[in-house]
């Protein structure tokens, strides 16, 4: 839900956002240690979240940074390129 913010010091929407209890207290005590105010952070986070987004970070990038590339230890490196691995895939 969207409404339009009317304080001067804040211009701009409002947007309401359910928060489950764990983030909750983790979003309170950032504010505590950072000094910021909970909508600060939120913004912070939101702004960083769409900057990551529209830098054109691609599935794999993001795989790649969870570390999820290559994860698998002893397999065949060339399972995605060579045809013996394909054999009977598809079949029941």
């Amino acid at each position: 839900m969207l409404v339009k913010c009317q304080t001067e010091a804040m211009k701009g929407y409002r947007i309401s956002v359910r928060l489950n209890s764990a983030l909750r207290r983790r979003l309170e005590a950032t504010a505590v240690r950072t000094g910021k105010r909970e909508s600060s952070l939120v913004r912070e986070a939101l702004e960083q979240q769409l900057s990551r987004s529209e830098a054109g970070e691609t599935a794999y990038d993001l795989a790649l940074k969870a570390g999820l590339i290559g994860a698998v230890k002893g397999g065949s490196r060339d399972l995605s390129t060579n045809p013996r691995h394909f054999d009977g895939f598809g079949e029941s």
